[in-house]
């Protein structure tokens, strides 16, 4: 029998299929949402926290790997709701979404300075850009993360948490997904062919 590790072959890697993407993505923040809409902020925390974990669980087990932008958020958010839970302060939970965001803008900064492209990794391998792309990409994502963290600090500071909550599912979401959208036409200038990105040794890492 001929192993497939030493001929050289791998086995491709599973994804998701898009439609539970969406699922395990939206999904908690939807479930965040309902929760407090019925029960308040303090037991929509706790089901966040749980939702998150479980859309990380289903993830892996259908995947065997689990991309590293979920694994962040995840982390924040157990971390910043475990606060916000136990110590009955709906601050933290609020605050979560400003010091992610800004860590994710400098995390892409950061590494662009010292010659590194983290967008590959934050999606997953599923685009294949020229360094070009990635970079202006890069530029782009960073300043927007920064644009959605001080957004966050100026909404959490002047309405209640009810409209933060409405502004977290119904503001950042829609402003996210205008601005991948926007990216489209960037992306396809600088869209390599599959196969000439597989065949390309990885610089990046």
């Amino acid at each position: 029998m001929i192993d497939e590790t030493s001929a050289g072959l791998t086995r491709p890697k599973k994804r998701l299929a898009p439609g539970l993407k969406l699922v395990l993505e939206m999904g908690p923040l939807v479930l965040f949402f309902l929760a407090n809409q019925k029960f308040g902020i303090f037991p929509a925390t706790a089901a966040l926290m749980v939702a998150v974990l479980v859309s990380l669980a289903v993830s892996y087990s259908i995947t065997r790997h689990l991309p590293a932008m979920p694994v962040v958020t995840a982390i924040f958010v157990l971390i910043f709701g475990s606060l916000t839970f136990f110590l009955q302060d709906e601050n933290f939970i609020k605050l979560k979404v400003t010091i992610l965001y800004a860590l994710f803008g400098s995390a892409l900064i950061g590494a662009l300075w010292f010659d590194k492209l983290l967008l590959p990794a934050v999606f997953d391998s599923a685009f294949h850009l020229d360094d070009a792309g990635w970079r202006k990409l890069t530029f782009r994502w960073s300043f927007f993360f920064f644009f959605l963290a001080g957004l966050n600090e100026v909404v959490r500071r002047s309405v209640d948490t009810d409209v933060w909550v409405n502004f977290k599912v119904f503001g950042i979401l829609p402003l996210t997904l205008l601005f991948a959208f926007s990216q489209i036409p960037l992306m396809l200038r600088h869209e390599q062919r599959e196969e000439a990105a597989a065949a390309e040794p990885d610089s990046h890492f």
